[in-house]
Parts: C-alpha cells; sequence; structure tokens
C-alpha cells in the first residue's frame, strides 16, 4: 500500500497495521523511526491520516523540545514516588532532560476513538528514570505534543483517565 509521505509500506499482520521503512525525523533530530498506521482501511476520511502524517514528517525538533517541562515534571513526580537507586540519574532542570530519553524507533499513528477522533502519533521512548514504564509522547494531529508520561497507550490524558476537563493537560 502507497501512503502519502511514506511511499510504499507493507502490511504487518501481527501488529494490524501498515508499516515504513524508517525515516528520517526533523522532530527526532534526523533519527530514523518507522511509521505505523493503525487503522488505515476502516477508519475513513484517509485524508486525515494523510494530514497528521504530514505533519509529523515536517515537525521542527523545536516542537518535541518544547514538551521538556512536561517531561521533567514526569520524572521529578518519578523521583519523589520511589526510593532512588544508586544509579538514578540527577536531573537538575529541563534542558537536561532529553540526555535522559532514548527516542523510540517506532511511531504509531491512529485515530482516537473518542472525544475528537482525531488522528494522533504516539512515539514510545525509554528513559533512564522510569525503566519499566518508559515515555510516552503523543502528538495531537502529528503536529503539536499532547501528552507525555509512563507508557500507558492512551492518546490523551482526558482519555486516560476518563476526565474531559483534563483534554487539554500534557502531564498530569
Amino acid at each position: 500500500m502507497k501512503i502519502p509521505g511514506l511511499g510504499e509500506c507493507r502490511f504487518d499482520e501481527r501488529n494490524g497495521c501498515y508499516v515504513s521503512e524508517p525515516i528520517s525525523l526533523a522532530v527526532m533530530n534526523g533519527d530514523k523511526c518507522r511509521i505505523l498506521v493503525e487503522g488505515y482501511d476502516e477508519d475513513p476520511p484517509v485524508e486525515d491520516f494523510h494530514k497528521a502524517i504530514a505533519n509529523f514528517l515536517e515537525a521542527p525538533n523545536t516542537v518535541l523540545r518544547a514538551a521538556a517541562s512536561h517531561i521533567f515534571k514526569y520524572y521529578l513526580d518519578v523521583k519523589a514516588n520511589i526510593e532512588p537507586a544508586d544509579d538514578f540519574p540527577s536531573i537538575s532542570s529541563p534542558s537536561e532532560i532529553w540526555q535522559f530519553v532514548q527516542l523510540g524507533g517506532e511511531a504509531f499513528v491512529s485515530r482516537r476513538p473518542e472525544g475528537d477522533n482525531g488522528i494522533y502519533v504516539s512515539l514510545e521512548c525509554n528513559c533512564d528514570w522510569e525503566p519499566e514504564h518508559g515515555l510516552q509522547i503523543v502528538f495531537k494531529n502529528g503536529a503539536v505534543v499532547n501528552k507525555v508520561g509512563s507508557y500507558d497507550g492512551h492518546l490523551t490524558n482526558s482519555d486516560a483517565y476518563a476526565d474531559s476537563t483534563l483534554e487539554n493537560v500534557i502531564y498530569r
């Protein structure tokens, strides 16, 4: 299947989605990432997917960097709620946070089943302060970070907590 912006994608039966070849992304400082598109055939209009994919492919690294303060709050919450081990990272400001994050190699594009029914891009990352639950960074319409935190599979905090007042909350 040829998907605009991604080129020829193969269908992965195991995951039930289309998978691109690795693509260098500006939002990830040029790191390569495969794009996995879920629900493309079953969830029209496909133009919504095309727009979100185009936005994500064109997003500058500043889009991701703008989320540093929210990711730093996640780090501080984890640190406050555990007995830090000797190897627990010491991060003193949001500007240092990226030294302790390993961006994921796969970005999942899917339609949000609730709320606005928009298309979101979810990036599952590793982070040194939470090796078990990692870091999830979600981009609304592929253009702006709308959620960060431990990986829970939800596309918004509103969905994660079944609370519509959290619709525009990036980190909770």
